[in-house]
């Protein structure tokens, strides 16, 4: 079978790998789809991100369906035919954070495509992958491009849930990537009074208000707008900052209202903080990191209808054209999730 394996920055090559042996308790796919996300373009673009760097030769790719093709010894629940979304969070269930309930935090995970440890841990681009059933969630009722989008709809669900209760709150989201943009309709589910959007693309920000933002602001072009939001003592209640960047932060952090919510989504490096503002404000800064719970409760929510993730999905190539979705991904005036069709 061929996989999608990154030798460093801006060397991607679909080339032959081997399918491992199906064990107790797993399951054999064929990947039907897979989205191109942020950490594969930093791979792709650079050969790393911060200090991780690529040591050998790594299957990218995490956001993926597939439809189970044989079952091994005491798997229930699933049948061959089966289209099911595939979480990527494969946590050891031993350590102390995995018994505190916190497997987000395992001290072994093994997340798909992720240069962090060595060996790598292999990614899901490729056309057959053995998974443990445990990963597996049906997804019967969606497509299997919606079904791909599970995995990033639970990192956004993972920081709502970091953000608390937050019916009728004012709601800020920095960033309309695809984080962003399912935070967005994240907190609209939640029961958000007001959701302001910001990006510097106005094709983004078009999607954010398509998706429910109730205003939508270019800060590149018109930065005094969000400025306004900042009269008295602030306007928001939380804010989901999705972009990474110094200057969305803190940008943002007088905007908001005192004891408001921050939480910090986007993975861009260290940044710093005005932390005077955060103290005098009393305000709370929550990090979110991965997801695990969350991804069952996010094919739930597209099956429901709660959430509808097909206005995010822009581009869908099939993998002999894998480098056009990560071309068009890296385009933020272009695309939102760009997709591959694996069969």
């Amino acid at each position: 079978m061929k996989a999608l394996v990154i030798h460093g920055a801006q060397d991607l090559r679909l080339q032959d790998w081997t399918t491992e042996p199906l064990g107790a308790g797993q399951v054999k796919l064929r990947i039907a789809v897979g989205g191109v996300c942020g950490s594969d373009l930093h791979y792709y673009h650079h050969g790393g991100f911060g200090t991780v760097r690529l040591r050998e030769p790594m299957v990218l790719g995490h956001e993926v369906s597939g439809i189970v093709t044989e079952c091994g010894a005491g798997v229930a629940g699933l049948a061959p035919g089966d289209l099911v979304a595939v979480s990527p969070s494969r946590p050891c269930g031993s350590c102390d954070y995995c018994h505190e309930g916190i497997p987000n935090h395992c001290e072994n995970m093994r997340f798909y495509g992720s240069a962090m440890p060595f060996p790598h841990i292999q990614g899901a681009f490729r056309q057959e992958l053995v998974a443990d059933a445990a990963q597996c969630v049906r997804a019967e009722g969606l497509t299997p491009e919606e079904a791909a989008m599970a995995e990033p709809l639970s990192v956004a669900l993972h920081g709502l849930r970091r953000a608390g209760d937050i019916v009728g709150k004012r709601v800020l989201v920095t960033g309309c990537g695809p984080i962003g943009l399912l935070s967005i309709l994240a907190a609209r589910m939640a029961g958000a009074a007001e959701i302001v959007a910001t990006d510097l693309s106005d094709f983004t920000l078009a999607k954010a208000r398509e998706i429910g933002a109730d205003v939508a602001i270019n800060t590149g072009q018109t930065p005094e707008t969000l400025t306004t939001y900042a009269a008295g003592k602030g306007h928001f209640d939380v804010l989901f900052e999705c972009t990474g960047v110094a200057v969305a932060l803190a940008s943002a952090i007088p905007t908001m209202r005192p004891r408001g919510v921050v939480v910090q989504l986007g993975l861009g490096g260290d940044m710093p903080l005005p932390m005077m503002q955060v103290t005098a404000k009393e305000l709370d800064l929550r990090g979110s990191f991965r997801f695990h719970a969350e991804f069952a409760t996010a094919v739930a929510a597209m099956q429901a209808g709660r959430i509808d993730v097909k206005p995010l999905i822009t581009h869908s190539v099939p993998l002999e054209q894998a480098k056009e979705a990560f071309a068009a991904a890296s385009d933020r005036a272009l695309a939102i999730k760009a997709q591959i069709r694996f069969s």
